[in-house]
């Protein structure tokens, strides 16, 4: 039985092409992508007080959004296959009316609390507050396109300029979200703002729509007998000839994956150890999205061979902090990272640009790119953290843009007929490929011990080993899995203990907060308690020592003076503490006294409670109670007035959980606190300075706050395990502080010139950058 032939409908080709038809397409797609990545950073505002401002809720949501956008890609590709072009749109129009009952965007009022599955809970509110409008505007990019390649105007051919709109539209609204929306509207006006953006789109979507039906000079209709012609010849900068293969495919997906998975790597990294705040969340969605745009504009296709020579460069200097565990300069590392990002996104999606097919396949070639972005999520965000105790999605993320790399930099399209960027795409991979990095590694081990048997400063052997290795590598960067299967070498060999004389490590496991493990630092005869980069945590192994309490909370630190010579002293009956760590300032407590901690990391708890690691919470004198979950929303059903002393010390790695150190979160505290009671907040941090924070919030707020900065730790004190840190101290009168008033050492925290109080609507990160 043969299909009857879809509706043709042909009209007199005009003398000139409307050049107002493709800058509607182009506007539409503008106002559709800026629409579909302003809401992200949003929502993940939103939801993140709830979660305790941990870096895998904004890595959560990228999943759910990559999701969506396969979902609606799916749906555009379905679609004009299926029905003819006018009933397409039709149907597409009327789709797009059906999310405006759920605006304005919000987290659903009946959501519950994360319990003890918090991404599973997350997934399910952006699936109820977010999941039908996103998916919507998910489907306009590829249909668009596809409806344009259905008009009569010359640029139809190659519909692929419309993407670099498209793009550059989500790069500004990512930019402009935390520069111009984020400080100067509060989230509910920001969802309200969404709504009209939303409405715009339909009204221009519909414009497009008509735009199609009063297409001229080539048949309209869609549908599997859709008659686009098919040049099997574009030329340089054009579509790549030939049909999808499998083949084929299968290299769109793994080009689209490698930068998803190396942006969601990259933002992890920079999260956990500065803040989970917008701004550090879009700067690598931005340049991931930056890489489209200049990849598909036809200008990038001289820089291609550059890109890929400069690729490596940088790549193996990454690498090489990597193994060595360099933490700072945060500034140089940041860029760093954000160059590997931006320079892999470019060689993988310069080479998808390349093999990019002919518009009659064009919402099938975008479906597989979206294929590839969410595997991406889906690794880092569901696969990483059960697989891995670390993070080693990272790694291997950098070792697949070494086998990415293209074989050659040669013409523009393939010369084997299957539509290969390169022709030698499937080169011949010879013996010495697989025995390079088996030298390698074999070298570097051996390098390593013996450099240890001789006694070699430990930093200094592997950084020479590490960086021969990698140079190495460098002069073999022209074979890509040569390359590849080096720097896999080279990263294996740093996992391993081979030449770590002074530290072993006892417990490691990653969780939705982060990598949580405790060291044994037989250097200085401690068990540290490290989150991610920063020690949270330390007890001595001397048993003489035992209820010591060291690092941030030393006796003679700024904490351990405030708990010892706040008034009140053995009176005070209830203490609360937001942030367990390793337990350390149980030790503070007497007899009788009854301590809260809020932790929410079970693992954590699981850590802090288990005495082959740590023993503050079982030798310390007060009871001890460990509520687990949020602090924010277990101090919600506390009773008032029930604390004489609350200490906040809650941080992921090095990072700040902005929804602790807001209006709404401090009003919390001090509802919690008696009358007399003392709020204790500790601000050390590597990168942000939160003096000025804390000071607008305590002027706010009519309370008495001072400063300890005790940064000047001698080299005995640290040698006995006392770390800088900063710590304020804030009450209604100052009589509630003693004779902490009085000491020199504690500076009164005054108003900045410029108030700039942060609210769960706003705060300003790139203002307290140190």
């Amino acid at each position: 039985m043969t299909q009857a032939e879809p509706e043709t409908e042909t009209i007199p080709r005009p003398s000139s092409p409307n050049r107002a038809v493709p800058l509607l397409f182009s506007a539409t797609l503008f106002v559709g992508s800026a629409l579909l990545f302003a809401v992200q950073p949003m929502f993940a505002k939103m939801v993140l007080p709830t979660l305790g401002g941990t870096p895998a809720t904004w890595i959560t949501c990228m999943l759910f959004f990559q999701a969506a956008l396969l979902a609606g890609y799916a749906y555009a590709h379905w679609s004009t296959r299926r029905l003819q072009s006018r009933r397409q749109a039709a149907l597409h129009v009327a789709l797009l009316v059906v999310p405006v009952v759920s605006l304005p965007i919000a987290v659903p009022e009946d959501s519950g609390t994360p319990a003890e599955r918090p991404l599973w809970w997350l997934l399910s509110v952006l699936v109820v507050g977010v999941g039908l409008p996103f998916l919507a505007v998910a489907t306009t990019a590829p249909l668009l396109q596809r409806w344009f390649a259905g008009t009569d105007h010359p640029r139809a051919r190659d519909p692929y300029f419309l993407y670099r709109a498209s793009n550059v539209g989500s790069v500004l609204a990512l930019l402009s979200y935390p520069a111009l929306v984020e400080p100067r509207l509060r989230l509910g006006l920001q969802g309200r703002v969404w709504a009209v953006g939303y409405s715009v789109l339909v009204v221009l979507v519909l414009l497009c729509a008509v735009a199609l039906w009063r297409s001229t000079g080539r048949a309209v209709h869609g549908g599997p007998h859709e008659q686009l012609s098919e040049d099997p010849a574009e030329g340089p900068g054009g579509p790549a000839s030939g049909r999808p293969t499998p083949r084929r495919r299968l290299r769109w997906v793994a080009w689209s994956f490698l930068p998803s998975s190396l942006m969601l790597g990259v933002t992890t990294y920079i999260t956990t150890d500065v803040a989970a705040v917008p701004l550090l969340w879009v700067l690598p969605l931005a340049l991931y999205l930056l890489t489209f745009v200049v990849a598909f504009s036809r200008s990038a296709l001289p820089w291609f061979g550059l890109t890929a020579i400069l690729q490596p460069l940088a790549l193996l200097q990454l690498v090489f902090l990597v193994v060595l565990g360099v933490t700072e300069p945060v500034g140089l590392l940041l860029a760093l990272n954000l160059v590997v990002l931006f320079l892999s996104g470019l060689v993988c999606h310069g080479q998808l640009a390349r093999d990019r097919p002919h518009a009659r396949h064009l919402t099938e070639f975008y479906l597989w790119v979206a294929v590839g972005g969410v595997l991406g999520g889906v690794f880092n965000a569901l696969l990483a953290p059960v697989v891995f105790d670390s993070v080693a999605e990272y790694p291997l993320a950098l070792v697949l843009a070494c086998l990415l790399r293209p074989a050659a930099t040669g013409g523009a399209h393939s010369a084997n007929g299957d539509g290969s960027p390169d022709g030698r795409w499937a080169s011949r991979v010879d013996a010495l490929d697989f025995g390079f990095p088996l030298v390698l590694g074999a070298s570097a081990l051996a390098a390593l011990w013996l450099a240890s048997a001789a006694g070699a400063s430990e930093v200094a052997a592997r950084a020479a080993v590490f960086g021969a290795a990698l140079l190495a590598c460098l002069v073999a960067s022209g074979r890509r899995v040569r390359l590849g299967l080096g720097v896999a070498a080279v990263i294996l060999v740093a996992t391993l203990p081979v030449g770590q004389r002074y530290s072993t490590t006892l417990f490691r496991e990653r969780t939705f907060f982060g990598v949580v493990q405790v060291v044994d630092d037989r250097s200085a005869g401690l068990h540290r308690l490290v989150h991610g980069n920063t020690t949270h945590g330390a007890q001595s192994t001397d048993p003489a020592r035992r209820r010591e309490p060291l690092t941030y909370f030393s006796r003679s630190g700024p904490i351990g003076q405030a708990l010892t010579e706040l008034p009140g002293g053995e009176a005070r009956s209830r203490v609360a503490v937001v942030g367990l760590g390793a337990g350390s300032l149980a030790c503070y407590g007497g007899t009788g006294q009854h301590w809260t901690f809020y932790e929410i990391d079970p693992t954590v708890a699981r850590v802090a409670g288990d005495t082959r690691l740590f023993t503050f919470l079982r030798d310390c004198p007060p009871v001890t109670e460990v509520v687990l979950g949020d602090a924010r929303l277990s101090l919600t059903r506390e009773p008032q007035r029930r604390f004489q002393i609350l200490v906040v010390d809650a941080f992921n790695s090095d990072a700040i959980p902005v929804h602790l150190l807001t209006r709404e979160a401090l009003a919390l505290y001090m509802d919690k606190l008696t009358d007399d009671g003392v709020l204790a907040v500790h601000i050390t941090n590597r990168y942000l300075d939160l003096r000025p924070v804390l000071a607008d919030l305590a002027h706010d707020a009519g309370l008495t706050a001072l400063v300890r900065d005790d940064s000047d730790v001698s080299a005995p004190e640290r040698a006995a395990g006392k770390s800088a840190s900063v710590w304020v101290v804030a009450a209604r009168r100052p009589v509630h502080l003693g004779r902490l008033v009085d000491d020199r050492r504690w500076q009164p925290l005054g108003p900045s010139p410029k108030p700039s109080v942060w609210t769960d609507d706003f705060s300003n990160i790139v203002s307290v950058f140190d």
